[in-house]
């Protein structure tokens, strides 16, 4: 396996850097999404029955506990009670605004990564191709068979390298976008049901 990727040349090496920014990225946000659902799903359990009680000074420290984006916005809504509830809601919408990155930070990166190891493949494919060519100019030679075999193992390979990088990449991509989405969603629905506790709204 070493020497077929060896036999890629070069632009292996920015192919497989590419891999493994990619996996860790990869590896990365599915700890994240993995951890915080949990502890989210802890802080909406203890902070429901704090609000029952109107126990504010519990439900923020709970909230200052948790470390998550979620935690991050129910905590300045509720240091905010006390304004009128548009002024709340434009509060706990930007801290939102702001806690959404956290969310999806680097997974516009998988797309790029995927992009750029699709185009390092066909880079790699072109390079062994104008060795293949540049040896044919030449004539039949001794050596033509196993230089031309070369050149054409490069392009092979490099193009195979830069797919395999890029397909589970995006795969993956899709995925966690989808995820980050969806949990996006699930904290401003339940900002929103805490903001309406806190104006009295809602019981």
């Amino acid at each position: 396996m070493f020497k077929v990727l060896l036999s890629g040349g070069i632009i292996m090496i920015p192919i497989i850097l590419c891999g493994i920014f990619s996996t860790y990225i990869i590896v990365e946000k599915f700890i994240f999404f993995k951890k915080s659902k949990k502890q989210d799903d802890d802080l909406k359990k203890n902070l429901d029955l704090a609000l029952i009680k109107h126990d504010y000074v519990s439900a923020e420290s709970l909230c200052v506990a948790c470390q998550t984006p979620l935690g991050s916005v129910i905590s300045k809504a509720i240091l905010n009670r006390k304004l009128r509830e548009e002024d709340m809601k434009e509060i706990a919408q930007s801290e939102l605004d702001s806690s959404v990155s956290s969310v999806e930070s680097r997974l516009d990166w998988l797309s790029s990564l995927a992009n750029v190891s699709t185009l390092l493949g066909l880079f790699g494919t072109v390079c062994g191709n104008i060795r293949a060519f540049g040896i044919l100019s030449r004539g039949v030679e001794l050596e033509a068979p196993s230089a031309l075999a070369g050149a054409i193992g490069q392009a092979l390979v490099t193009t195979a390298a830069g797919l395999f990088v890029a397909i589970p990449t995006l795969i993956l991509s899709a995925y966690l976008k989808s995820v980050a989405e969806k949990r996006i969603l699930d904290m401003e629905s339940y900002v929103t049901n805490v903001i309406l506790r806190l104006t009295g709204r809602v019981l």
